[in-house]
C-alpha cells in the first residue's frame, strides 16, 4: 500500500517494523512500514513521509516505487485524498479510477534515462484485475463507492482556481489529486499492479453552493474515511493472486 495521511498508524497489521532502505535514486518518503495480514506480508509507504511533510512535487516516486519492487512487491493499492468534480460524487465517497489525466510538469516519470528509451503504453494505466477486486470488496462491505472515473493530477502544492476547475470538468475530469501521476506509470515499468481507492474530500472550486476546498476540510473527511480503505484492503488482500497479467509484462514492448 501507497499511504497519504492516515495511514502511518498500521493498525490493521500485525508483527509490524520499519526498515531502512537505499535506492539509486535517493531518500524514499519515509522507512517502508512492514507487517502481516494472516500469511501475507504488506509494506505500507507513505507517500509524504511522517505527519505529511513532503509536498507533492518533492516527493521521490522513483525512489519508493524502485524500493517497492526490490522489496519483492507484486501489488500496489495506493490510496488518495481527491476532490470532486461531479456531483454524483460527494464528500465522503470512494472512487476507483479507471483513466488519468496528467497536468503535472516537474516530475521524472520514468526510470529509464541515458541512452535507453521507454514508450510504456498508458491507454489503460491501472490495473483491471486489482480494480474488479477492491470494486467488489466495496460492494460486499456496503462501503458508497464509484467504479470507475478520470482522476486529473496536478502539480500543486496550490489548489486549482475556478476557471481550472471548470476547464478539468469539461475535459471529462471526475476527480482531482495531485499524486497518481507518476506513480501508475513508474508502477507499470516496474511491473507491479497497480490501483488507486480514491477518497474524496471536496468539492474542488467548481461547485459555488459549496467553500472553496482547504486543508482543514480534506483532513477531517480524510479521518472518516481512512476506515473503510483499510476495511477494503484488510478483506482484498486474500483476493490477489500472483497470476499472469499484462501489467507485469509491458515494459517488454516498451523499449526502443
Amino acid at each position: 500500500m501507497i499511504g497519504g495521511s492516515g495511514f502511518d498508524d498500521p493498525d490493521f497489521l500485525t508483527d509490524v517494523r520499519t526498515v531502512k532502505k537505499g535506492t539509486p535514486y535517493g531518500r524514499l518518503s519515509a522507512d517502508p512500514i512492514i507487517g502481516r495480514v494472516g500469511d501475507i506480508e504488506v509494506i505500507i509507504m507513505l507517500r509524504h513521509g511522517y505527519g505529511h511533510r513532503i509536498r507533492p512535487s518533492a516527493i521521490n516516486y522513483r525512489a519508493n516505487l524502485w524500493a517497492m519492487k526490490d522489496m519483492g512487491v507484486t501489488h500496489i493499492i495506493a490510496t488518495t485524498a481527491c476532490g470532486s468534480l461531479r456531483e454524483e460524487i460527494a464528500p465522503g465517497h470512494l472512487v476507483f479510477p479507471d483513466q488519468f489525466i496528467d497536468r503535472t510538469t516537474q516530475r521524472q516519470s520514468t526510470f529509464h534515462e541515458g541512452d535507453q528509451v521507454v514508450h510504456i503504453s498508458m491507454a489503460d494505466p491501472f490495473c483491471e484485475r486489482l480494480r474488479e477486486i477492491l470494486i467488489r470488496t466495496a460492494a460486499e462491505e456496503g462501503i458508497t463507492h464509484h467504479p470507475t472515473g478520470t482522476v486529473v493530477t496536478i502539480e500543486g502544492p496550490r489548489f486549482s482556481s475556478r476557471a481550472e476547475s471548470r476547464m478539468f470538468r469539461l475535459w471529462g475530469g471526475d476527480i482531482i489529486n495531485m499524486s497518481t501521476v507518476p506513480e501508475a506509470v513508474l508502477a507499470r515499468e516496474s511491473g507491479i499492479c497497480y490501483a488507486v481507492a480514491a477518497m474524496s474530500t471536496d468539492y474542488d472550486a467548481w461547485h459555488h453552493t459549496e467553500e472553496p476546498v482547504t486543508w482543514e476540510m480534506i483532513a477531517a473527511t480524510m479521518a472518516k474515511n481512512v476506515e473503510s480503505v483499510k476495511r477494503i484492503f484488510f478483506k482484498a488482500l486474500p483476493n490477489i493472486s500472483y497470476e499472469d497479467c499484462t501489467c507485469r509484462t509491458a515494459i517488454e514492448t516498451a523499449s526502443v
